[in-house]
């Protein structure tokens, strides 16, 4: 039997460390949840703006090493340059890459769903994404998290799309508090959603239990 594989909040890269000095201080920079494309040789060339924007990255040591051809979801400092070419060229100084699973139903969970507590610190829209900062007690256990699809319902003048947070702390003490980066991908639902309907998204929290948030498609 196939289990799915699901995504661990172990999976990130930083392509350039942070810096040592405390009062070191970023150019004009921009901090953004945004896709970071590969070219056939697995560097990091592109980066793709929710809003559709391509910007290419300027050449540096520390962007290759990755798959070739793909698109990753990541949060990322980078500073737009002019270069006097119709290129949008940026200088990037970090690459996170963050978890987006496309939301999957209840029974692909083959051991069952997990639904331990995190609470939102931010959440929002943009583009074809939802993304969100969850504040997770943790210690030393690798936390898993990914998206359940329960479906769409019609509801008044609507559909309503209902995701839940999966997470599974794996039993873990609750020591201190991390930060996970997360987007759900809402590529999949061009053709069952249209201007109007709503997506409901649901999390168990540390204090409030389950909550609800909710966006217009």
């Amino acid at each position: 039997m196939n289990k799915l594989t699901l995504y661990t909040a172990i999976l990130c890269m930083s392509l350039c460390g942070a810096c040592k000095e405390n009062d070191y201080v970023y150019p004009s920079v921009l901090t953004e949840f945004i896709n970071a494309q590969t070219d056939g040789n697995g560097v990091l060339s592109h980066l793709i703006t929710d809003n559709g924007k391509t910007y290419v990255i300027q050449p540096r040591d520390g962007l290759s090493g990755l798959s070739a051809d793909t698109l990753y979801r990541s949060v990322s400092i980078y500073e737009p340059l002019t270069d006097g070419t119709e290129n949008n060229m940026v200088k990037l100084y970090q690459c996170q890459f963050i978890l987006a699973p496309t939301p999957v139903p209840s029974s692909s969970f083959k051991d069952g769903i997990k639904t331990d507590p995190a609470d939102i610190e931010r959440i929002w829209r943009s583009g074809e994404y939802i993304n969100m900062v969850l504040d997770v007690r943790i210690k030393d256990k690798k936390h898993t998290y990914h998206f359940i699809d329960e479906g769409i319902e019609k509801e008044k003048d609507c559909q309503v799309l209902k995701i839940r947070l999966y997470h599974d702390s794996q039993d873990d003490y609750e020591a201190y508090t991390h930060k996970a980066y997360l987007s759900i991908p809402l590529e999949s639902y061009r053709e069952k959603l249209n201007k109007g309907d709503k997506i409901r998204f649901y999390v168990n929290t540390y204090s409030q239990g389950v909550i609800q948030k909710e966006f217009d498609y």
